[in-house]
């Protein structure tokens, strides 16, 4: 199907340089897309209109619902609330296993438009049922640049909270100009090998981890997901130099390890329950927050504190009872702080 893009309706892309031929080149993320008349890049959403770039889907909505902030995944960022979740389409990777190929990797067929004010009125309206703000996710967020800067600014000046779920692959010239808007990432680390990344999804982890670094540095709070896949990103001593390397950064940002099942383009078997529970032990000796996501065990799913080993909060998939923390998410036995509620 072609579409044609209506000018007044779009929105000019930030971060890119012309050429004298009218191409350009983005510089949203690593890709560095050189971009010809009427084409589009990687992402599939970034078109170059004689010249110039645009976002050509700016405002457009996919996916809108009323999710636990459990579901980012986010377990140490006001646990037990609910999170306004937007999504629209397309993405900088190509990942062969992703669960929301059909708005990731296609163009649908059907899409909503909201305006920024409007996003930020629907996210006012549900905060009697416990929303908190907005959470950008289900899709690639940080190709939406443009509406999720505009939104988050929005969201900002109400007071609520704004919510990345990212594969974190962005430059850090845009990235820097936009945490000062976001409260919390979940950043997926896909692996801590380029072969599996460059071919399975198409980035480098060295990337994703200095978006880490620079969002915890920066006040965001941070958690981690790794999806493991069998036989790509499944050998534990891969595994424990990722872990190190978090570490170094922070030991308590909390990583999701979690179980991979069949989707999209991958039909292997879902992973061995043998090599989560060791991958769980294994990063346990390196940070102090360990979780196992897809296992649906509130063994693996509760928080501990690190320093007393009382149990603060427990989960049963979103079923969640805090238990031992006070209203500044520490820990009553001992004061340690476990979670960021403010």
């Amino acid at each position: 199907m072609t579409y044609k893009e209506d000018i007044g309706r779009l929105k000019e892309a930030r971060y890119y340089s012309n050429f004298e031929d009218k191409r350009v080149r983005c510089k949203l993320c690593p890709n560095n897309c050189i971009i010809d008349l009427e084409r589009v890049g990687i992402c599939k959403v970034r078109k170059n209109i004689d010249g110039l770039l645009y976002s050509i889907n700016y405002g457009e909505i996919t996916s809108i619902a009323l999710d636990p902030i459990e579901k980012k995944p986010l377990f140490h960022f006001h646990p037990g609330s609910s999170i306004i979740s937007v999504g629209t389409w397309g993405c900088n990777f190509k990942c062969e296993f992703c669960q929301n190929w059909e708005i990731s990797q296609q163009r649908p067929f059907y899409t909503k438009i909201i305006k920024p004010d409007e996003l930020v009125q629907i996210a006012q309206e549900y905060k009697h049922e416990g929303n908190i703000g907005v959470a950008y996710t289900y899709n690639e967020p940080t190709i939406w640049y443009e509406f999720v800067y505009d939104s988050a600014r929005h969201v900002k000046e109400k007071g609520m909270k704004n919510v990345l779920v990212t594969n974190g692959y962005i430059n850090e010239e845009p990235l820097s100009d936009l945490v000062p808007y976001i409260d919390a990432m979940n950043i997926d680390l896909k692996a801590f090998n380029n072969d599996f990344y460059q071919k399975v999804c198409g980035g480098r982890y060295e990337i994703v981890l200095r978006t880490i670094e620079i969002a915890v540095k920066s006040g965001v709070h941070v958690e981690v997901t790794t999806l493991i896949v069998p036989g790509g990103n499944d050998k534990l001593e891969e595994l424990e130099n990722e872990f190190k390397a978090l570490a170094t950064i922070s030991k308590d940002i909390p990583l999701h390890l979690s179980r991979y099942h069949p989707a999209y383009k991958y039909n292997k078997p879902q992973t061995d329950l043998r090599i989560l529970f060791d991958a769980y032990k294994l990063a346990k000796n390196y940070l102090n927050y360990v979780y196992l996501g897809n296992v649906w065990d509130e063994q693996y799913e509760s928080t501990y504190c690190p320093k007393c080993g009382s149990l603060v909060i427990i989960r049963r998939g979103y079923d969640v009872k805090i238990v031992n923390l006070d209203e500044e998410g520490r820990c009553k036995t001992c004061n340690s702080q476990i979670v960021r509620r403010l």
